[in-house]
């Protein structure tokens, strides 16, 4: 028979999870602190210890910490009532086996206790990853929804690794925070962590931001300039909108990863790094790759780990602590003492469409908090672009209509065509009511300047 530890300081979840967890066949010990948990797990053999995080004298993370330094054989389950985005990442970089947030589903409490039977015996041996802080100064990974803790869960394994990392998701969804804590995590972590726009910098410019020049490289190349490869080895290197690259400079860089050398621009002098290399993007590689615009090897080699990030409106459940935390923030930085926001307004926030995502909810506060002259914020203060429902009604059925049509044209449909068709039709629509101007017309399509460019430019 399994035997399983109960770890909490609060009786009354002891006695209730010992009652489950015996009715499914499983031998329980239970513990009110950490000390009395550290001494069953040296003197008994248990297979898997259910831990609570926050406790009085010795925390949990304590707690996985001696496990992990005692090579305990036992793995580790971490629940608590006050997720974290560090808590998260550190009981996962500690070697805990999941994470669950209070009041804990015990039909999914007992699935992964069931994994973690099911292949004990390649997760018995708990990793060790080190110590780190996550302390860097600037924004933060905020969210406590499943999609955003099985990503804590990712950056956990993944970061002691050097393992090349993928990042997915949509404008202002995060991406370049998910990169820095991968790297703050990391064995890397004193070392440099670099970041570069792919979309952001002309072809030309951007060879010579990665790979460097020598003086009279090209025209205006006056001084020798070390590229951000050279200048980050031994660390980190973000490139943001991979999926921008050309096929040239993709050439150079899988050749960076292959074998770590690289020349600068207008040098003969074979050079050598040591770079971990992070990439994110918002296209469809796989697209890009089919119509030749991507080289498919150095897809393969990008792709070793991926992470998706969801949309806000895939994830509206952590609404509320981005406001909270974003509040806290704008208040600090303009020296304001606003202590809330109202129920209207927080269902205005959940009820929006959020195509700009967390970018757009930050900026949305930002703006909330400068404007607000009470100590709450109001939907008035919010300033949201309401959406004309009846407008919308009207849209629906024109694309009701829209697709039976297709469908008696030709029963095979791709439907990323079509999708790609309407996209353009947007598009050119809102640039000819703008006459052009790309920055209102981004406004008017609801997203950013950046995406835009990226659709006129494929």
């Amino acid at each position: 028979m399994n035997t399983i530890l109960i770890v909490d300081d609060q009786p009354a979840i002891c006695y209730s999870l010992k009652r489950f967890l015996e009715s499914q066949g499983f031998s329980i010990s239970t513990a009110l602190n950490g000390k009395d948990a550290l001494k069953l797990l040296r003197e008994i053999k248990i297979d898997i210890a259910l831990i609570d995080l926050r406790m009085s004298e010795m925390d949990g993370l304590d707690v996985l910490k001696t496990i992990r330094d005692e090579n305990i054989k036992t793995q580790t389950i971490m629940m608590t009532a006050f997720t974290t985005t560090e808590k998260a990442i550190e009981a996962i970089k500690l070697g805990a086996y999941d994470y669950l947030t209070k009041p804990l589903d015990n039909d999914e409490l007992l699935r992964i206790i069931k994994d973690i039977l099911r292949i004990k015996e390649f997760t018995s041996e708990v990793v060790s990853f080190g110590d780190r802080d996550y302390n860097y100064p600037g924004d933060r990974i905020i969210g406590k929804s499943p999609q955003m803790l099985e990503i804590y869960k990712t950056i956990g394994r993944v970061a002691p690794t050097d393992a090349t990392v993928l990042i997915r998701g949509e404008s202002g969804t995060g991406k370049e925070l998910i990169a820095r804590a991968i790297y703050h995590y990391s064995k890397r972590s004193s070392m440099p962590f670099l970041a570069i726009n792919c979309a952001a910098i002309p072809d030309s410019l951007l060879e010579s931001e990665l790979f460097g020049h020598e003086r009279g490289a090209f025209t205006g190349a006056e001084l020798k300039k070390i590229g951000k490869l050279e200048r980050c080895d031994r660390g980190t290197l973000f490139l943001d909108e991979i999926g921008d690259m050309s096929l040239g400079i993709q050439a150079k860089i899988l050749r960076a990863l292959q074998d770590g050398t690289f020349e600068r621009l207008g040098g003969n002098e074979t050079l050598k790094t040591d770079v971990r290399l992070i990439t994110a993007t918002n296209k469809n590689l796989e697209d890009l790759v089919k119509t030749g615009r991507f080289r498919e090897d150095l897809y393969y080699r990008l792709n070793v780990i991926t992470v998706k990030l969801p949309p806000l409106r895939e994830r509206l459940s952590d609404i509320d602590s981005l406001v909270s935390y974003f509040i806290a923030k704008f208040c600090k930085r303009f020296d304001k003492h606003i202590i809330g926001i109202t129920p209207d307004a927080m269902e205005s926030l959940i009820n929006h469409q959020w195509h700009g995502n967390v970018r757009e909810l930050e900026n949305t506060i930002q703006k909330a908090i400068i404007n607000c002259r009470d100590t709450l914020i109001t939907t008035e203060c919010l300033d949201l672009v309401t959406k004309d429902k009846s407008t919308y009604q009207c849209i629906k059925k024109d694309i009701e209509r829209l697709a039976k049509v297709i469908f008696q044209c030709n029963n095979h449909i791709n439907l990323q065509d079509i999708l790609n068709l309407i996209e353009r039709e947007m598009i050119k629509n809102a640039l000819e009511q703008t006459e052009g101007n790309q920055v209102q017309a981004a406004k008017m399509l609801g997203i950013s300047r950046n995406t835009l460019r990226s659709r006129l430019n494929p």
